[in-house]
């Protein structure tokens, strides 16, 4: 992928040097395995960070503790995260200005260990996340190391993808559709909240695929792989590729995000269409 010299968005705010607190839930070590559990289980990850943050304690901060040593190779992917995130603001102002209407830029909060956020405090485990309570996206840079090494999907755009699939649910936000979402699925089984959720997720691939579109025509982002490499993204952390992982079987009524297949079929529509009146995952039948 081609970001090197590019525009840096001034959105970021980064907080991984920020002192976190302990969890009262068994520590640090104790949160993460909760939330992999409950998220496996196909808990609401809105639901599992407010859990997690009404059992939290603040922790003890020593003073005097040395600044943390700089990673040459993680600055490099702050920087890289800044160049994703200028793009995306470039491409949803400009279509949000053909629609009429006003693209509000979301804030990308950096973030190591823990955060709190308005949705509650969050462990690294749970993965990079939209917050509609504060319209920010946290991200903790090892998930990153993880995308590559523990699922497989190296590569620039499969990281830019990633940033993308959040910012798309800041659209969402943007556009009601969060709220809409969160009326409904108090009324519904738990079962049924699921498969709304699936829907949610999908659209947020679709208009991560948007993305990649317009800013292929605005930039020439794209390089030989980058496809590819975003693919197998979206493969790696498809619901039932994430429950043979980890339980050896699948469980569809426990599904959240979709299949690895509806996660390819949804971003890949997206990027060759960059036409958001194809994207209404929530009447798409079948999905």
């Amino acid at each position: 992928m081609r970001w090197r010299g590019e525009r840096e968005s001034e959105n970021v705010e980064d907080q991984r040097s920020r002192p976190v607190a302990t969890a009262a839930i068994g520590g640090g070590i104790g949160t993460i395995i909760i939330v992999l559990i409950a998220l496996l289980l196909g808990a609401d990850p809105r639901q599992v960070l407010q859990f997690v943050g009404n059992n939290q304690q603040a922790g003890a901060v020593r003073p005097g503790q040395p600044a943390p040593k700089v990673d040459p190779a993680e600055e490099e992917r702050v920087q890289f995260v800044k160049v994703v995130l200028a793009d995306t603001e470039d491409v949803w102002n400009d279509l949000f200005r053909r629609a009429g209407r006003t693209y509000e830029e979301p804030k990308l909060y950096l973030f190591s260990g823990e955060v709190e956020s308005a949705c509650g405090v969050a462990a690294a485990a749970v993965g990079p996340f939209y917050c509609p309570g504060d319209a920010k996206v946290y991200l903790d840079l090892s998930f990153f190391k993880e995308l590559t090494e523990r699922f497989g999907a190296p590569g620039d755009f499969a990281q830019a993808y990633v940033v993308a699939h959040e910012i798309g649910h800041h659209v969402q936000n943007l556009l009601g559709t969060s709220r809409k979402y969160d009326a409904l699925r108090r009324q519904l089984s738990e079962e049924e909240a699921n498969a709304l959720s699936v829907r949610m997720e999908l659209q947020a691939d679709f208009y991560a695929g948007v993305w990649a579109h317009h800013a292929q025509r605005m930039k020439n982002i794209l390089e030989q792989g980058d496809v590819e490499s975003a693919l197998k993204a979206a493969t790696a952390i498809g619901d039932d590729t994430l429950q043979r992982r980890s339980r050896g079987y699948v469980v569809p009524d426990a599904f959240t995000h979709g299949t690895s297949e509806q996660r390819v079929r949804w971003f890949r529509k997206g990027l060759e269409t960059g036409d958001l009146r194809q994207g209404d995952t929530f009447n798409a039948d079948p999905l």
